[in-house]
């Protein structure tokens, strides 16, 4: 089986090496263009699939739009069976779509319909979620609405982060990529698309610098989920004094602790090596607590709340905002 590979960050490396591990005939991988970094904005660094496809000696495409016509002709020219994407990061035309001979799948973290869009990995974590798990669906012109070939269950941890949920979702992913083209390539009949159901279809929208912010109104578990979501990026952010700080590491206080202060949503009401911060009520509790470990204050690393607090000069009764 020809494949055409379309993907570009860490999360698709998994699945370029199962397909090649495997045995599959990767006739070319498309990737987003170097990105320029540095403050002259000369320095360019290949997107992680670009490294991953040039250490298999795999013939790199890196079209600034994939509807570029001289790019459509070159893939067009390989003649291959099917299309894979993997978090190319453009929404491909119908054009494009229909180009492979037997059309293009796509590997989502999450159960479909469940989670459609750009991030549903953080989202799974920051609502809650005890369950996710990743689909293989046949890509149509919609956002993640085609139909399904092959979906993977997983638990969710309840102290995973994002970047630790989505590391295992990768592999998942891999995993079930390959079992779904091994399915297509020897059975016959091969396996048919299941449509999903519209009724119990659900978003995860592109995470803004306004969701990051943490809001100490709310309970405890739920300001945990968001720190955790975010973590490692973009990173769940509060303020003290006007300056900006990431949250890492929280741990629920539950019931909350003896404390002096008024309780109020985001006040310190410890900062004895770690920080325990007053939340919004919880269940019967006139307040909420969580307990952060790790913090990043901006322009700085990542670093235990201990350490931070060593020279920040915090004392129980600050607030965060």
């Amino acid at each position: 089986m020809r494949v055409v590979f379309f993907g570009t960050p860490e999360f698709a490396v998994p699945s370029l090496r199962a397909l090649v591990g495997e045995g599959f005939d990767v006739v070319a991988v498309v990737t987003q263009p170097d990105a320029a970094q540095g403050r002259s904005r000369s320095r360019l660094i290949p997107p992680p699939v670009k490294v991953a496809a040039e250490a298999e000696d795999l013939l790199v495409l890196q079209p600034q739009k994939p509807t570029d016509p001289a790019f459509l002709t070159q893939l067009r020219d390989l003649k291959p069976d099917i299309g894979v994407v993997v978090a190319y990061g453009h929404i491909l035309k119908p054009e494009l779509l229909a180009l492979p001979r037997r059309g293009m799948v796509n590997v989502h973290p999450s159960l479909l319909p469940g989670l459609r869009g750009a991030a549903p990995v953080e989202w799974s974590i920051i609502r809650g979620h005890t369950t996710t798990g990743v689909t293989i669906m046949q890509l149509d012109a919609g956002m993640d609405s085609g139909p399904i070939l092959h979906q993977i269950p997983h638990r969710i941890g309840a102290e995973v982060t994002g970047g630790e949920l989505s590391a295992h979702l990768a592999e998942m992913g891999a995993q079930a990529l390959v079992e779904t083209l091994t399915m297509l390539e020897q059975s016959d009949p091969p396996p048919q698309p299941v449509p999903q159901n519209e009724d119990r279809a659900t978003y995860a929208p592109k995470l803004t610098r306004e969701i990051a912010r943490i809001d100490w109104t709310k309970d405890a578990r739920a300001i945990a989920c968001l720190i955790r979501g975010l973590d490692p990026r973009p990173g769940a952010w509060t303020e003290q004094n006007g300056v900006e700080i990431k949250l890492f590491n929280p741990k629920v206080i539950e019931p909350p602790p003896p404390f002096k202060g008024t309780g109020a949503p985001g006040e310190v009401l410890s900062a004895d090596g770690s920080l325990v911060i007053a939340t919004g009520p919880f269940k019967d509790a006139a307040v909420g607590t969580v307990e952060v470990f790790e913090v990043q204050p901006a322009g700085k690393a990542r670093m235990t709340t201990g350490d931070w607090l060593h020279g920040a000069r915090i004392a129980a009764g600050a607030r965060f905002t």
